[in-house]
This record gives C-alpha cells, structure tokens and sequence, in this order.
C-alpha cells in the first residue's frame, strides 16, 4: 500500500533522534505513527543528511514550530539516514542545534517506500510532505524533486484550511470566509 489521500496513513515504527527542548541532551528512541493519534500530524521527507537545501527547510519547519502546536499538530521529519548521521549533523550545525522535533531513521526504506516518495535508484526520499489528521488519515500530500525546498507557510494555510473542514477557496487564509 502506498500513501494516498483519504486513506489511513501506512502505520510505522522507526528510530528517531529526538533533541529535548534546550537541544542539549539526546536520546535515540522508537515512534510509532499511532503515538499521536488525537493529534494532527506534518510529516516530511528529504533526501539526505549533510547537504545544501535540506537544512533550510528543517530549520524553517522548526522556527514555525510554536504554530503548529497551536493547531494541535506534531512536526516530525524523516530521511533514509541513521539517527547517528542525525545526530553528527545537528551537533554540527548550527541551526540544527535548537531542533525542536523527531527526525525519523529510515535505513530500510521502508518508510519511503509506504509513502510513496522513494527514490530507488538512489536509496534517498525525494522531498514529500503529508498532513494527517487526528484519525489518522492522510487529508492533503505534495511530493517534488529534490532541488527545490517546500514553503511553510503554505503548509500551514493547509493545515488551517484542513481544519475548517470547510470549502476554502484558491489562495484562502485563516481568518478569511470559507465557502457555504
């Protein structure tokens, strides 16, 4: 089964790299899809630890982070990299630092692989985000090539049009009329 809108979202179990709120202490642990049931969940791919593009968009998800909680939704990210290679790269970066989400391990593929945005030849994720809703079911996706980096705000006025569960028209934003 491959990730699709309106269906559940592929349940998983993967290690993650989870970074405590003052990006001091560490830990490695397992997380499963079904640990944030009653919440919204972002969840999105890259391609590969230590590398140009990637970086911007992790830290851009993480300086939007405080909205997201306020719309009762969990940021995680995910790679095919280890959560040693995790680790190594935010303890040497900088803005990486003060991540303040899991990033998920996807060393067997198969996390990719269920969601759709696998790049085989390449054993990398090309740059997908899904939004999941408390249910767990997937209500909106966008996969692309790996060059170009993801705008949040945009995923955010998802995420709010999502939670109207209403009609939003083109371009809508939160605060906006929604359609009857």
């Amino acid at each position: 089964m491959v990730a699709s809108i309106g269906q559940p979202a592929p349940e998983f179990t993967v290690k993650a790299y989870d970074r405590t709120q003052d990006g001091k202490d560490t830990q490695f642990r397992d997380v499963s899809l079904s640990d944030f049931k009653g919440k919204w969940v972002c969840l999105f791919f890259y391609p590969l630890d230590f590398t140009f593009v990637c970086p911007t968009e992790i830290v851009a998800f993480n300086k939007a982070l405080d909205e997201f909680d306020d719309r009762n939704c969990v940021v995680m990210t995910a790679s095919t990299d280890s959560v040693y290679s995790h680790k190594g790269w935010c303890d040497s970066h900088d803005d990486l630092k003060k991540l303040r989400y899991l990033m998920l391990a996807d060393t067997t593929h198969e996390l990719s692989r269920k969601f759709g945005v696998l790049k085989d030849d390449a054993g990398i994720a090309y740059r997908g985000v899904f939004i999941i809703d408390p249910n767990g079911v997937i209500r909106w996706l966008a996969i692309h090539d790996l060059g170009v980096g993801r705008n949040v705000d945009e995923v955010i006025r998802v995420l709010d049009a999502l939670q109207t569960d209403k009609l939003c028209p083109c371009n809508w934003k939160k605060g906006e009329k929604t359609i009857n």
